[in-house]
Parts: C-alpha cells; sequence; structure tokens
C-alpha cells in the first residue's frame, strides 16, 4: 500500500497489537483455544483433500470444488492463527509495516476467493440438479478448472487495486486494537481522508460479497423450482440434501462478512469486531469440514477406505 506521512510526524515502521493485552488472565486461554480449533481445521481440510485426492469416487465436480474450498480454509487459518497464538503469548507484540500489510493483503486475496468460489459451488448444483442429463457435458474437468482459476485470479484483482493504488497517511500512530492486521482495525489509524479508499473497499466488498450472494440466492431460487418438480417425494429430498451443506456454509460465512465489511466504518475501536474477525478467520475453517462431512455418505465413505487402506499399508 502506498505510504505518506503528513507534517512532521515520525514514519510508521511497524505496528502493535493490542488483542488481549489489556486482559492478559484471558491470553492463555485464547493460545489454548486457537490452538485446539487449528489443529481441529489442519486434520479436517487435510482430511477432505486426501480423500478427494485418492478416491475415484469423488472425482467430480462437486468434490473438485469442495476440495478447493478445504486448501482456501488451510491457507486462510494458517495466515492468522498461528500468528494469533505467538502473540497472545506476549504483551502488545509487534509486527513490522511490510509483514502487517503482506498480512493483511494475503487474508483479504484468500476471503474474497472464498466468496467467489462459493458462488461457483452454487452453480454446480444448479447445473446438477436442473439439467442432470447434460450435467458432464456441462461441467467438465476443463471447465471446472477454468472457473477455478477465474476465482483465485477475480480474487487477486478485486485485492490488489485498493492497497496498490491508494496512498495512506498515519501521523505516528500504530496500535492496533486487534489480534492481527485486519483492515477495520488498520483503517481506524489513518489520518489522511479515506473516502476514495472507502469507496474502493466498498465497489471491492460489493464485487465480492452481496454480487456472489445475489448470484448464490438466484441460484438456488431456481435449483428450489426445480426440485418441486422431481417425483417421488424421496428424490426430492435426496436432492435438496445435497445443497443443505453448501447452504448452511454460505449462511455462516456471507453473514460474518457481510457484518464486518459492510456496515458503516467509525474511527473508535471496538471489541465486536475483534470477537467476529476471529469467529470467520478461525472457527468457519474449523466448520466447513464438518459440514461437508458429518452429512455426506460419500465422504464419509471415503475417509474410512482411504483411512483404513493407509492404515493396512503400515
Amino acid at each position: 500500500m502506498n505510504y505518506q506521512e503528513i507534517g512532521n510526524h515520525s514514519k510508521v515502521t511497524e505496528f502493535i497489537l493490542v488483542g488481549l493485552s489489556r486482559q492478559p488472565a484471558s491470553q492463555i486461554s485464547l493460545f489454548w483455544t486457537l490452538l485446539f480449533v487449528y489443529v481441529v481445521t489442519l486434520l479436517g481440510n487435510s482430511a477432505i483433500l486426501v480423500a478427494v485426492w485418492g478416491e475415484s469416487r469423488l472425482h467430480t465436480p462437486m468434490y473438485f470444488f469442495l476440495g478447493n474450498l478445504s486448501f482456501l480454509d488451510l491457507l486462510f487459518s494458517t495466515s492468522t492463527v498461528p500468528l494469533v497464538m505467538m502473540n497472545a503469548l506476549w504483551d502488545f507484540p509487534t509486527i513490522s509495516y511490510n509483514d502487517c500489510f503482506t498480512q493483511l493483503a494475503f487474508r483479504a486475496f484468500l476471503a474474497l476467493a472464498e466468496c467467489f468460489l462459493l458462488a461457483i459451488m452454487a452453480y454446480d448444483r444448479f447445473v446438477a440438479i436442473s439439467t442432470p442429463l447434460c450435467y458432464p457435458a456441462v461441467m467438465n474437468i476443463r471447465v471446472c478448472r477454468g472457473l477455478a482459476v477465474a476465482c483465485w485470479t477475480m480474487a487477486l484483482v478485486v485485492t490488489v487495486i485498493p492497497i496498490l493504488t491508494v496512498p495512506v497517511s498515519f501521523c505516528g500512530r500504530n496500535a492496533i486494537n486487534h489480534f492481527s492486521c485486519e483492515v477495520q482495525a488498520i483503517f481506524k489509524l489513518l489520518c489522511s481522508d479515506t473516502s476514495l479508499l472507502e469507496s474502493l473497499m466498498m465497489a471491492s466488498a460489493t464485487i465480492s460479497m452481496p454480487v456472489p450472494l445475489a448470484f448464490i440466492l438466484a441460484s438456488y431460487l431456481r435449483i428450489i423450482a426445480a426440485v418441486l418438480r422431481i417425483h417421488p417425494l424421496k428424490a426430492r429430498l435426496k436432492a435438496f440434501s445435497t445443497c443443505g451443506s453448501h447452504l448452511t456454509t454460505v449462511a455462516i460465512y456471507f453473514g460474518t462478512l457481510i457484518y464486518i465489511y459492510l456496515k458503516p466504518q467509525s474511527k473508535e475501536s471496538q471489541d465486536g469486531d475483534k470477537l467476529f474477525s476471529i469467529f470467520y478467520a478461525v472457527v468457519t475453517p474449523m466448520l466447513n469440514p464438518l459440514i461437508y462431512t458429518l452429512r455426506n455418505k460419500d465422504m464419509k465413505f471415503a475417509l474410512r477406505k482411504v483411512f483404513f487402506k493407509t492404515k493396512s499399508l503400515e
């Protein structure tokens, strides 16, 4: 991000991460909680990747995109949780200016990529349910790879433009009231005119959140219409069940992001922002493997098959 100074203020070269430094009794509890969540996240998402890669029955578009989602969740969690855990052991830890904005950009890129990916997964379910006979031709491997590449590319473009084009000024203030370099917390430190930055952030948020969410809702309206035409009732319920996990993930992920990024911004710090940020950055990547495996017979079968096959080879 372009950097400018105003007046005679000293240049900001590092940031102080406040986190729970004012509540030392809670820091150890936070560390052990994050350690547990991170281990579950690693195991759950890695298991899905191994199952999708190793079980031929899962070599379908739906599980291809699920593998992408698990990979995203692994990267997203790893970009945040280890740093927060390490900082929880220190009072008022610091992070360099370059490292802070590198982390901010990487996390924003992954968060936006997941928004686009969830929209693609909704389209995949729409094609599978509304035109099942054409599904193998429409969602062939070349199309799936192209959609995945488009998802990552769009996220990169939407992330890079605001970060590289807008100059910012901190005027010497460098205490971030957060666990990590969260864009909303850094925004509260700026003393320059933020109107252009706010406009770009709102445009980026609109492209990456309401637009994909509207696409998802439109896809599911058409899915519902298609399912209601299916007979008998058992087949209809089976069609609905293939969408339940995805809808749950969409509700949790987009609900949290919209609350954080689309509400009016304030220069005043709020502890609620920190809690919601932890939820979508730490808890959501842990929940996704549980959501997609507990109700999915094919995934549970693949995990048992891969696990016991590996165990038998030892």
